[in-house]
């Protein structure tokens, strides 16, 4: 497989690129990336430090549920967030 070059933009495509970026809402977009954690694919691994027996009963409530650890504290910080 051969590197390819990144194709050039027009100057139309790059005018369009500037006046969608000064429109008054551009900037309140929210950035592509959160740089925060260690890349792992499209996610990002942070470390955690928890109490035993709070561990204890992630464990045993995640394998009730049938999914793992991490999947089962992203889906409770989730519905935390969602909660407000």
């Amino acid at each position: 497989m051969a590197i390819q070059r990144k194709p050039k933009t027009s100057p139309a495509h790059d005018a369009a690129e500037a006046f969608v970026g000064g429109a008054p809402d551009a900037s309140a977009a929210k950035p592509a990336t959160y740089d925060k954690g260690l890349p792992k694919g499209n996610k990002r691994q942070i470390s955690l430090t928890i109490a035993p027996e709070l561990l204890r009963r992630v464990d045993e409530r995640a394998e009730k549920m049938g999914t793992g650890r991490a999947a089962f504290i992203a889906m409770a910080i989730f519905k935390a967030l969602e909660e407000q």
